[in-house]
């Protein structure tokens, strides 16, 4: 399915951080939508997906002028205190629109000149790896944070068929940590995954995150409710993973490979 986009500029592009986000000053979203469309965003529940009268993952707004804004927000925010920033929360900064207008390779450059204190890029996308240069250097100020929420193929494509595969964002991993920029791989939300799943991360990140549907939809899983998700899961014969203790499942399969300082649970996992 392609995504429509919409060319918009906008007023603002750091938004002060709140709620589960509240361990950062501010989040920021390159793009408003998001083509990878996956069955569980909690996005989907919220006003910016609701009232848009489109279906989600079917359109996507490219914030113009970006990078000028940015400039201009960064230095205020910078002079008032400590910048710690989220990017992104409410889409993929490295979604297919991404490979032709560069907007998130736009907003790194200005921060690689004006570094804030921390920034956390949250992706499911390898194409991370082609602004390694830019990430570099902002060095320990940054850590990328690959999602990989189960190593089975199957239930990628059940949960999320326009996603990349999970091969591809285990060798961006690889690729990120042979660089030197410090990296996680975070299991939002947890799919059914096999046993070995922790031993394939193993050699590519020293930190994951673990999170699941309920403490990671902001709502306690009512926003996936309204997505329907307990129903494929049931449809599937999952049901063992469905209920809000089943990461517990992985997070002991973790620890058999993990030190527990090196497993953060939802909120933890994703702060500075």
């Amino acid at each position: 399915m392609k995504s429509t986009l919409f060319y918009k500029q906008p007023k603002s592009l750091l938004n002060k951080g709140s709620g589960f986000l509240a361990d950062y000053t501010h989040s920021l979203n390159p793009y408003t939508g998001c083509s990878f469309a996956c069955s569980y965003c909690y996005v989907r529940q919220m006003p910016v997906s609701l009232f848009r009268g489109l279906d989600w993952g079917t359109w996507v707004d490219v914030k113009t002028e970006a990078a000028t804004l940015l400039a201009k927000e960064l230095s205020k925010a910078k002079a008032k205190g400590k910048v710690t920033i989220f990017m992104s929360s409410s889409t993929d900064p490295y979604q297919p629109a991404e490979y032709r207008e560069k907007v998130t390779r736009s907003l790194l450059e200005v921060m690689a000149d004006n570094p804030p204190d921390f920034l956390l890029v949250q992706t499911r996308s390898p194409l991370v790896t082609r602004d390694i240069d830019l990430l570099v250097q902002l060095g320990e100020r940054v850590r990328v944070s690959m999602t990989v929420e189960t190593d089975r193929e199957d239930m990628r494509k059940l949960f999320s068929p326009q996603a990349p595969p999970i091969a591809a964002r285990l060798k961006a991993l690889e690729r990120l940590a042979a660089a030197g920029v410090p990296t996680q791989a975070t299991i939002a939300p947890a799919l059914p995954s096999t046993e070995a799943f922790p031993d394939l991360l193993r050699p590519l990140v020293t930190r994951v995150c673990l999170d699941d549907f309920y403490m990671g939809d902001g709502s306690g899983g009512k926003r996936t409710s309204k997505n329907g998700i307990p129903a494929l899961f049931s449809e599937a014969g999952l049901e063992e993973w469905a209920g809000p203790s089943a990461y517990r499942i992985v997070y002991k399969r973790l620890l058999r490979v993990f030190a527990p300082d090196e497993v953060k649970i939802s909120q933890e996992g994703f702060a500075p």
